[in-house]
């Protein structure tokens, strides 16, 4: 890998300098699908509409494995100065998934020309991972139907943790994500009269703070929980009583019982809390990502190939669980498999140690061929003759 590697890093900055967002992902989907050809790939493209799925056949196996990488990028102003920054104003490569898919692309161009394996294997390039459910569309353009897979992986790189180190979880690891929009709507009226109106803001605020109480008071306290109300819109002018004031809230969970009660909650909350002030309450919830659950026989499997590229060093055998959210869950709800993070680079490490989702993040090349020898080994221990 570290012979080829060169290619895949100028593939990696290629990508992210023209960053495209959730199903936009027409460049790069064209590049991954060409590569995939000259390497002598079935390639099926579209689904979840720029979606790209790679498929390699050798020998009379019978087991089937997916790989899945993500593509999309995010609307943020690029900070970091590279010479590969990228040149679309307001939108960057801030989560690496450019570097994600060039680790994928350098395995599958060594799997196919020296890799050691009887079966199927699909390499899945994924469009609309951040907020699009881009999994679940091509699940639902029937992905498995078309291209079976028997397990699915997928990595994620991790400021932070030490460079090229493998983490892995078995279990809940990262968290759902619903959102709420909450409309409070009463009788405006003039600041210096508020007995003749119904105050909207008071009945937020007073929701605001009722909300904290849900994971402190109704959630097991050995659960993870989080409710964060994100913004609040209401009135123009300090003497107006506003007739009407949104809340916008995120809220998340690592189990789906936890995820369960947290909507009957906050319903339930808003909704005494807005009659209580002589107010009508709207509650618009929207289901984001479902909590991500590693199967534990293929996370036993996953870190054994760690360890035995990496050594007991390079791993860590069970990591924490997070609080954000993934779409590969979706994936992990139709089929076993497992989801681990790659360290980008830690305090040591100013820029790979930056967050995701930050103007200053980069994906550290470094992990390339870390990152594809990883795949590469799985790939040839899953479909073992």
């Amino acid at each position: 890998m570290n012979a080829q590697v060169g290619e895949f890093i100028r593939l990696r900055r290629e990508i992210h300098a023209e960053p495209e967002l959730a199903f936009e992902e027409h460049r790069t989907a064209a590049l991954v699908a060409a590569k995939l050809q000259d390497w002598g790939y079935e390639v099926s493209r579209g689904l979840g509409g720029t979606g790209v799925v790679g498929t390699l056949r050798r020998g009379t196996g019978m087991k089937r494995l997916g790989l899945r990488a993500d593509m999309d990028a995010l609307p943020i102003q690029e900070a970091t100065g590279h010479a590969w920054a990228s040149r679309k104003p307001g939108l960057m490569h801030a989560c690496g998934h450019d570097g994600h898919t060039a680790m994928l692309l350098a395995a599958a161009r060594r799997l196919a020309e020296q890799g050691r394996f009887s079966g199927t294997l699909h390499l899945i390039f994924q469009p609309a991972e951040e907020g699009g459910a881009g999994a679940l569309r091509m699940i639902e353009q029937g992905l498995f139907e078309k291209h079976p897979c028997d397990a699915v992986f997928a990595m994620h790189n991790m400021p932070g943790v030490k460079q090229g180190q493998l983490v892995f979880r078995d279990g809940p690891t990262m968290a759902s994500s619903d959102y709420v929009t909450i409309t409070l709507s009463g009788f405006g009226g003039h600041g210096a009269m508020p007995h003749k109106a119904t105050d909207t803001v008071v009945a937020a605020a007073s929701i605001v703070m009722a909300l904290q109480t849900i994971v402190s008071r109704n959630v097991d306290p050995q659960q993870m929980a989080v409710v964060t109300v994100g913004a609040i819109h209401a009135g123009k002018a300090n003497n107006v009583i506003p007739a009407q004031a949104t809340l916008e809230l995120s809220v998340r969970a690592l189990d789906r019982e936890v995820r369960a009660l947290l909507e009957r909650r906050i319903r339930a909350l808003v909704s005494a809390q807005a009659e209580s002030y002589g107010v009508a309450a709207d509650i618009a919830w929207r289901s984001g990502y479902p909590v991500l659950v590693n199967t534990p026989a293929e996370t036993d499997f996953a870190r054994a190939v760690g360890r035995e590229l990496r050594g007991d060093a390079g791993i860590v055998e069970h990591g924490p669980a997070l609080s954000g959210s993934e779409d590969f869950a979706f994936m992990l709800e139709r089929l076993p498999g497992s989801y681990l993070f790659i360290g980008n680079g830690d305090e040591g490490d100013s820029q790979g140690a930056c967050m995701v989702h930050n103007p200053g993040y980069d994906f550290n090349d470094d992990n390339i061929a870390i990152g594809a020898a990883y795949w590469t080994l799985l790939a040839e221990r899953f479909l073992a003759d």
